[in-house]
């Protein structure tokens, strides 16, 4: 693990303060320091393939616009491409390959020798490669000249708040604050930081890891669970995801605006979306994007007509799956996605409304069979194996156990139906005020009563086994 709990106490702190006063003229060199010490202190061998890719993509952007030749131009671009998904495809997809191939000749009654290696994945790859990666093919296309900053660009790939699970910034964005001096912190940027890493332990802490022992425990019976109780863990691993990583992505946010930065917003409450065009516009905004930009716009987005539209929207999200995980569950999770908004996209409904517009009763419906298409896709998303999620799925589908244990579902309940209004009513007030930190503008009484409760909540919901981030595997 990076750092534990109390770790990243101690450091974020020490960082802080540090930061804004002893090395106030020095604050990217200790950035740069404490980005390689988080991530070091898991495993310090792994540091050099950020190096690598941070002075791959640092020369290359640089030698790009000197290249009169479009092919030497496009002789860089595909450098970077080979080094960076040469690297992300080594560590994270050898032996989702190997195995695959070796079931496929074993389907043939062929018995191939193959390599016998343990790779173990480092964490965050996905993330910062695609983050550099977007650098490189940006100044390739001429959005943006290259800086010739080494140490910012440093700092902008290694970025401690946000290296192991996003943002994944864009470098236009994130780059030219690393690059200009943060010379005070404000009073409203310090409460504001400091209630959005609240927020983000409450929902990683209550919400998420309060609702993991239930999903460990209903995926763990998927073969075996009654329908009912299988349901419920559906219910409880969504809003377990969503508390897990909405909470990091909170705590990024929270941590980064403390040093005078300023990162992207990931969520804006996914499950209140009317359509599933509205889900990928406000769910892991930061991949969404740049998958449209970098992907589903270079295969041509929607400008070659409706079936190559849909063909695009089904490679962008089954390749989008995989980057989460080398499984095929994963796959079959972007292929649902993918299959989902072809559909809606043959609808041809535009709604006449924004994704991040207020909530409204008109909007329940609408929301509820959205949340209930994306948690069936949470089924292959969370299995460990295909024939798991097959068994899962199988279980709710022909009502196994059909007069369920109605004592362990209300004990499910007990815990789930709480948690999950108090996500709704977090996500509710966030998007009613289109604010993620909307309670700082509350009476005191009602911010007092909104921090408390959250205080309270982290001090009864600690203590027990640590829960890593789930997109820390990524």
């Amino acid at each position: 693990m990076v750092f534990n709990s109390f770790e990243f106490a101690v450091f974020l702190p020490l960082v802080f303060i540090l930061y804004w006063t002893v090395l106030r003229k020095r604050q990217n060199v200790l950035l740069l320091a404490a980005s390689y010490l988080f991530y070091g202190w898991w495993d310090w061998r792994f540091l050099s393939l950020i190096v690598i890719s941070t002075f791959t993509d640092f020369y290359v952007a640089r030698a790009i616009p000197g290249q009169e030749d479009p092919r030497r131009r496009r002789l860089l671009m595909l450098t970077s491409v080979g080094v960076n998904l040469g690297i992300l495809g080594f560590f994270k997809y050898f032996n989702f390959f190997i195995d695959s191939a070796v079931e496929v000749f074993g389907s043939i009654g062929l018995e191939p020798t193959t390599p016998t290696l343990t790779i173990l994945l480092p964490v965050g790859i996905s993330f910062y490669t695609f983050q550099t990666l977007g650098y490189t093919i940006d100044v390739y296309r001429g959005k943006m000249e290259p800086t010739r900053d080494l140490l910012s660009f440093a700092v902008y790939v290694a970025y401690f708040p946000q290296l192991v699970a996003g943002p994944i910034e864009r470098a236009s964005r994130l780059l030219p604050q690393i690059q200009k001096l943060r010379t005070r912190l404000t009073a409203p940027e310090l409460r504001s930081g400091l209630y959005l890493i609240l927020l983000g332990l409450f929902r990683k802490v209550v919400i998420a890891d309060g609702l993991a022992p239930m999903v460990d425990e209903a995926f763990g019976r998927s073969g075996s669970g009654d329908w009912l109780r299988l349901l419920l863990g559906i219910y409880a691993f969504s809003l377990q995801i969503y508390g897990d990583f909405a909470g990091y992505s909170s705590i990024a946010r929270g941590a980064s605006r403390l040093l005078g930065i300023e990162l992207m917003e990931n969520f804006r409450q996914p499950y209140l979306s009317r359509n599933i065009t509205h889900f990928w516009r406000t769910w892991h905004i930061s991949l969404s994007t740049w998958l449209r930009d970098y992907l589903y716009i270079t295969l041509g987005g929607n400008r070659r007509g409706q079936l190559l539209t849909y063909r695009n929207l089904m490679l962008t999200m089954l390749l989008g799956g995989l980057w989460h995980g080398a499984a095929w569950t994963f796959v079959v999770w972007g292929g649902l996605h993918g299959l989902y908004l072809a559909a809606h996209r043959s609808l041809r409904h535009k709604s006449p409304k924004a994704a991040d517009d207020p909530f409204t009763m008109s909007d329940l419906v609408p929301a509820l069979v959205t949340f209930h298409l994306v948690a069936l896709s949470w089924i292959f998303f969370r299995a460990d194996s295909f024939s798991q999620a097959w068994e899962y799925l199988t279980g709710i589908v022909t009502l196994r156990g059909a007069v369920p244990d109605l004592v362990g579902a209300a004990e499910m309940l007990s815990l789930l139906l709480p948690l999950g209004l108090l996500s709704f009513f977090i996500d509710f007030v966030q998007r009613q005020a289109r604010s993620q930190t909307a309670p700082l503008q509350w009476p005191v009484l009602s911010r007092g009563l909104a921090y408390g409760v959250m205080i309270v909540g982290l001090i009864v919901f600690t203590g027990g086994g640590s829960v890593p981030f789930i997109y820390f595997q990524f």
